[in-house]
């Protein structure tokens, strides 16, 4: 693995540009696919919804061209980026696979098992993708760790899908992790191609910001929020591997703990945790917002 950092230290213009130009092509994108988005991918309000009236989403597909592009570019055109490039290509086309399967739910409704088997397949890539001498707890077997991760890589993604249900929810949370990992990476905790990815995926969650701010015009929509919960769990796993991990805990720690302590006690009282709900607490603070402003 090569020591982070290098990227932004040395074109640390280029850093900026990178966050900038994933911003203004997200933006751009969700601009031009929203007509269609109207027409094809409409999210009705159901027992687990925020908004109150059919709202499009379908948004990150902008969100995940604007990662993947210009990652994909940088890797093969910026000499010594990556160690192995093939690492990042399969990472950014695993991410891609779980767009089209998020894709397809957004707009036809996937089955349960048919979606996991899926997820399952992608994250495996991204697992197979890390460098074999990363450890996270050095103490467990290597075949231990690597299952554990498949099984958190695969909560991780579904938590990022379930918490997507509030306006600016998931960008208050991507925007931060990213930037967090973006500061870690300066300072040595990720590879340069890790950094790269980072902002990256922060600026097109910049450039999404503007029309998911309340009251939200677009969603992310499954193709959105599943590979961005892959890139994330990708990230984070770096950054542990890299001697990190109370780090790697920390900044996705809202989202953990909410997702986890929900699904926790709905199962205590044996509620499905299948069945839409609104209990998150996001989602119930939410509803008091609601109540003490006597909104609708």
């Amino acid at each position: 693995m090569t020591d982070g950092g290098g990227f932004l230290h040395t074109w640390s213009m280029a850093g900026l540009a990178l966050l900038v130009g994933a911003a203004v092509l997200t933006a751009v994108l969700i601009k031009l696919l929203y007509p269609a988005l109207l027409r094809i991918a409409v999210a009705h309000p159901n027992a687990r919804s925020s908004h109150k009236t059919p709202t499009p989403q379908g948004a990150g597909i902008a969100v995940v061209a604007s990662t993947t592009i210009p990652v994909a570019l940088a890797i093969f055109y910026v000499p010594n980026l990556a160690d192995e490039p093939s690492r990042v290509v399969a990472i950014l086309g695993a991410a891609i696979l779980l767009a089209v399967v998020g894709a397809f739910d957004d707009i036809r409704t996937l089955g349960v098992w048919p979606r996991l088997l899926l997820q399952v397949v992608a994250i495996g890539i991204v697992i197979a993708a890390l460098p074999s001498d990363l450890r996270v707890v050095p103490a467990l077997p290597w075949w231990l760790e690597r299952a554990l991760l498949l099984l958190g890589g695969l909560w991780f993604v579904n938590l990022v899908n379930f918490m997507d249900g509030i306006d600016w929810m998931t960008v208050a949370e991507v925007v931060p992790v990213t930037s967090g990992l973006i500061l870690a990476g300066m300072l040595g905790g990720l590879p340069d191609a890790g950094i790269v990815v980072a902002l990256a995926l922060s600026g097109g969650m910049i450039g999404f910001a503007p029309f998911n701010k309340p009251v939200a015009r677009i969603f992310l929509g499954d193709v959105g929020s599943l590979p961005i919960g892959l890139l994330l769990g990708w990230l984070l796993a770096l950054l542990a591997g890299n001697g990190h991990l109370a780090a790697a805990i920390l900044l996705p720690l809202y989202y953990l703990a909410d997702a986890s302590i929900t699904l926790l006690r709905r199962l205590a009282k044996g509620e499905s945790v299948l069945q839409a709900h609104r209990t998150h607490f996001y989602q119930r603070a939410g509803n008091r917002h609601a109540d003490f402003f006597g909104q609708p």
